[in-house]
C-alpha cells in the first residue's frame, strides 16, 4: 500500500479540503464511532438539529465518546441538547467541545477538558467537514448545487460503497485520463480537455457511450462536464439519456486507504414542474447504470498497483498537471501559488479536439456542442 509521502505529495499526510464523512439521514442521536484521516471521531445529531463532530476520546481517562453501549450513561440518553457525556464517568462536553458538567465534582472545570470541535456543513444530502492540517478556516464554500432544491430533479440516494484500499491519488488521477474512457467504458471519446484552475479540477468531454444513452438514438452522445471541489468531492453535469449530475467522493481512512460514496440526481423525464413516481422510477434505473460505470474503475483501482512513476504517451491525457495542481492541498496554504503555477490551464491529449471554446463561459457544454 502506497502512502502520501511514497507519491511525493507535500508536507501533510492528509489534504486539505471539504470532504464527505456521513449520509444525513443517517445521522440522530445516537453517537457514530467515525475514523478519517487518520484519526477517530464522534458524530452525532444534537436535540437542535444540529450535526455535531468531536475528536473522539475523552481528554480525562481517554474513553471514546461514540463506542460504549452498555453504561447507565448510554442507556439514559448520552446527548443532552447538543452536548454528549462520557459513558465512563459522565463528563458533558457541548457542541463547540468544552466540558461544561461533571457531575461529580464541585471543582472548577480545568480549562484543558475540552475535545476538538470540527467544521461541518450539510449539504446534498450528506455531512462534510472542513479538514486542513494547518487548522485554517475554509478556503471556499462546501460543495452544492442549485437543482439539489429544484423538484423538477429527483434527489439522490447514497450509493455507499465502503472502504477501497487506494491512495486518492489513484482517483484523482481519472479526470486527466482520456485513454481510458474507450477500453473501460465504452466511450468513443469526440473530444477531451482538462482545465485546472484554483481549487477546480475540470474535465470536459463528449462522444458515444454504450451504457448511459439511449438506445432509440435520441441522445447518442454523452457530454459530461466534471469538476473536482477541491481534492475530495467531483459534481459532473451529464447530458446523455436524462440530464443528471453524478456526486462522487471519497474520504481518507487512513494513509492509502479512503471511503468511497456514489449518486445521481436525474431531471425529472415527464418534463413536469414536480418529479412524479415514475420519474423516480427512471431516476433510481439511471442511478443503477451509472454506478455500473463506476464500478468499472471501482474495480481498477481495487486490483493496481500504486502507480508512483507512469509510464505516459502524447494520447494519455495531461497526468503531470493534474499532479501538480492535486500537491496544493498536501503541502501549507503559503505555497498554494507554487504548484498552481505548473498547473492551471486548459489542457488537451495531443490529436484530440477540445471542448467548444463557449463552453468555458456562461454556456453549458452542452448547448455549446449543440450550436456547434
Amino acid at each position: 500500500m502506497a502512502t502520501s509521502k511514497d507519491y511525493g505529495l507535500g508536507e501533510h499526510t492528509f489534504p486539505r479540503g471539504w470532504f464527505m464523512i456521513a449520509d444525513s439521514a443517517k445521522v440522530d442521536s445516537k453517537p457514530q464511532s467515525l475514523r478519517f484521516f487518520g484519526q477517530d471521531f464522534a458524530l452525532y445529531r444534537g436535540a437542535s438539529g444540529r450535526v455535531v463532530l468531536l475528536d473522539a476520546y475523552c481528554p480525562h481517562m481517554g474513553t471514546h465518546l461514540a463506542c460504549e453501549t452498555t453504561s447507565f450513561v448510554v442507556q439514559d440518553g448520552r446527548v443532552e441538547g447538543d452536548s454528549i457525556r462520557c459513558p465512563y464517568h459522565g463528563w458533558r462536553f457541548n457542541a463547540d467541545g468544552k466540558c461544561d458538567d461533571i457531575p461529580y465534582s464541585d471543582a472548577p472545570i480545568p480549562r484543558a477538558a475540552k475535545v476538538k470541535s470540527w467544521p461541518v456543513e450539510e449539504r446534498l444530502g450528506g455531512v462534510f467537514v472542513w479538514h486542513d492540517p494547518e487548522g485554517g478556516e475554509p478556503e471556499w464554500a462546501a460543495p452544492d448545487l442549485p437543482e439539489w432544491q429544484d423538484k423538477s430533479w429527483v434527489q439522490w440516494q447514497f450509493d455507499d460503497l465502503g472502504t477501497l484500499a487506494c491512495h486518492p491519488q489513484e482517483i484523482i488521477d481519472n479526470i486527466a485520463d482520456c485513454s481510458h474512457l474507450g477500453p473501460l467504458h465504452g466511450s468513443t471519446v469526440q473530444f477531451f480537455e482538462n482545465e485546472f484552475r484554483g481549487h477546480l479540477a475540470i474535465q470536459r468531454q463528449g462522444g458515444g457511450h454504450r451504457t448511459l444513452v439511449s438506445a432509440d438514438g435520441k441522445s447518442a452522445m454523452l457530454i459530461t462536464d466534471t469538476v473536482y471541489h477541491g481534492p475530495g468531492v467531483l459534481l459532473s453535469h451529464l447530458t446523455g439519456m436524462h440530464d443528471s449530475i453524478i456526486f462522487i467522493a471519497h474520504t481518507p481512512i487512513d494513509d492509502g486507504v479512503v471511503h468511497v460514496w456514489h449518486a445521481l440526481l436525474v431531471k425529472a423525464a415527464s418534463g413536469l414542474p414536480v418529479a412524479n413516481e415514475s420519474d423516480i422510477v427512471a431516476a433510481r434505473a439511471y442511478q443503477q447504470s451509472a454506478l455500473w460505470s463506476f464500478a468499472q474503475d471501482f474495480g481498477i483501482w481495487a486490483n493496481k498497483r500504486p502507480n508512483l512513476h507512469g509510464m505516459y504517451v502524447s494520447g494519455d491525457g495531461p497526468h503531470r498537471k493534474a499532479r501538480a495542481w492535486y500537491k496544493q492541498f498536501y503541502n501549507p496554504r503559503a505555497r498554494k501559488q507554487e504548484f498552481l503555477a505548473e498547473a492551471e490551464g486548459v489542457y488537451s491529449p495531443q490529436g484530440m479536439p477540445g471542448a467548444p471554446v463557449a463552453a468555458r463561459g456562461e454556456m453549458s457544454l452542452a448547448a455549446a456542442v449543440a450550436a456547434g
